[in-house]
């Protein structure tokens, strides 16, 4: 199509001491040869040599800062409040996308979702450096399976959101640093947001020994909780816990041994029917313990 006929795309990447992958993921984006790209990189302050290379492709680049900010939302925020483009979204600094991505999202969106809040869900596959395990998910199947209020089965850098979505929704809560994508899109479905998946490879998702999500421990799992609290009630975020913390697996293992079971009845289903039946209904609890 004319290059006049392309919807603008507007991409933010995020950094913080992220050099070692900050250059391919750059290269990622410029690499799509997207002609209506809108390429907007927002550092915090990296003290690595992360400014030597974004420098290396400025002359690319529509903007890029480095300066100390609050965190990660804060810095996808800046770059939001920056961009133009009929469809948005955000790239990591460890994440890239696979070739052909931005062509495909813009050919999906101009096939109605540009004209409603509507947000382009794609596959991920995830690379586990230390292992050099590759793997991957299966969004559609997911979406027609899963509570996306109960459980975020959605990957980040496979997502695209129209110009609409992101004014009506609004700005990422930057008081969060582990869950605050998960908790933008339950704010999406109660606003009736349409959320689309498609089977189709999009991005390339790492998980590393420094991935925040790795490293989060006990404050991302409390920072879960506080958002199962603030959409469903105290309880739900108490079971997420308690059913984190452990306590309870051990027991309905014994169980199973002891009885022979362990063929016949699936352990999470046990586990849930001891302790937790008469707290939270077995759909929740379904989706909850996945996070």
């Amino acid at each position: 199509m004319p290059d006049s006929e392309y919807p603008k795309i507007s991409i933010v990447t995020p950094s913080y001491n992220q050099g070692m992958y900050l250059a391919d993921t750059i290269s990622s984006v410029l690499g799509q040869g997207y002609p209506n790209l809108e390429y907007i990189v927002i550092d915090g302050g990296s003290t690595d040599n992360s400014v030597e290379i974004i420098k290396q492709y400025e002359s690319q680049l529509t903007y890029w800062q480095s300066e100390k900010d609050e965190g990660q939302a804060q810095a996808i925020n800046k770059g939001f409040s920056m961009a133009t483009g009929d469809i948005v979204g955000w790239l990591n600094s460890d994440d890239m996308y696979l070739p052909g991505t931005l062509n495909f999202v813009a050919e999906t969106f101009r096939d109605g979702l540009l004209s409603t809040p509507s947000v382009l869900l794609g596959n991920c596959i995830f690379l586990r450096e230390r292992e050099k395990i590759v793997k991957a998910n299966n969004v559609k199947a997911a979406a027609a399976t899963l509570d996306l209020e109960w459980y975020d089965y959605i990957i980040q850098p496979s997502s695209f959101w129209s110009r609409e979505t992101v004014e009506k929704v609004g700005e990422l809560d930057e008081n969060l640093h582990y869950a605050f994508d998960w908790e933008w899109f339950i704010r999406g479905v109660r606003m009736g947001v349409l959320f689309h998946p498609v089977d189709r490879f999009l991005s390339v998702y790492r998980v590393h020994d420094a991935h925040k999500t790795a490293t989060g421990g006990q404050a991302r799992l409390q920072e879960i909780a506080q958002i199962y609290s603030l959409f469903h009630s105290d309880e739900a975020a108490r079971v997420f816990l308690d059913y984190k913390g452990g306590k309870y697996v051990p027991g309905a293992r014994k169980l199973l041994r002891r009885f022979g079971l362990p063929y016949i009845l699936n352990p999470t289903r046990l586990l849930y029917l001891l302790f937790f039946r008469k707290r939270i209904a077995w759909e929740q609890f379904d989706n909850l313990r996945r996070m």
